[in-house]
């Protein structure tokens, strides 16, 4: 496999295979509560997050990426101070996640260099799937400390067997 198409389908696996089902083990167990719970007005909930995610993804790379018009209202995704359950928070993540593969499945490598704008930023398609990848991850890490902070839980994400190290999801 070729180098570009080697970071696409790697930044493919990020996003659908490791990050979001640690964002879905982190929410097991937590009441609605738990997940609209800001430690202070100047932090974000899990459920801020979620919707932040789901923004950007769609804003970076299925509007940015893929051509689809950006509907993007950022402040609303921090804004939100509850109102919508955890499974429909997380079925909007998967959905729009879903919508984000269709797009980088199709992706050609030879586009990597293509020039593009988004958040009035001049940027290469490489450097918005790059940004998504690094944005996601940090955020799931956000959301996995939070979690760990209402719930006072290990979530298991690794199990050591026999002296290798495991998921467990």
């Amino acid at each position: 496999m070729r180098t570009g198409q080697a970071f696409i389908e790697e930044s493919r696996r990020y996003l659908s295979e490791e990050y979001f089902p640690k964002i879905r083990r982190s929410l097991e167990g937590l009441t609605p509560e738990d997940v609209w719970w800001r430690p202070n007005e100047e932090s974000n909930s899990i459920g801020n997050l979620i919707l932040h995610l789901a923004g950007n993804v769609r804003q970076w790379v299925i509007a940015g990426i893929g051509g689809a018009e950006d509907l993007r209202e950022r402040q609303a995704e921090f804004d939100r101070r509850g109102g919508r359950k955890t499974e429909q928070i997380l079925d909007h993540l998967g959905d729009t996640l879903k919508e984000v593969d269709d797009v980088l499945a199709a992706l050609p490598e030879g586009r990597l260099s293509d020039p593009l704008i988004i958040q009035g930023l001049p940027v290469t398609v490489l450097r918005a799937l790059y940004h998504v990848v690094e944005h996601f991850s940090m955020h799931t890490g956000q959301i996995i400390y939070l979690s760990k902070l209402r719930s006072g839980k290990d979530l298991g994400f690794y199990k050591v067997v026999d002296g290798d190290v495991k998921t467990t999801w």
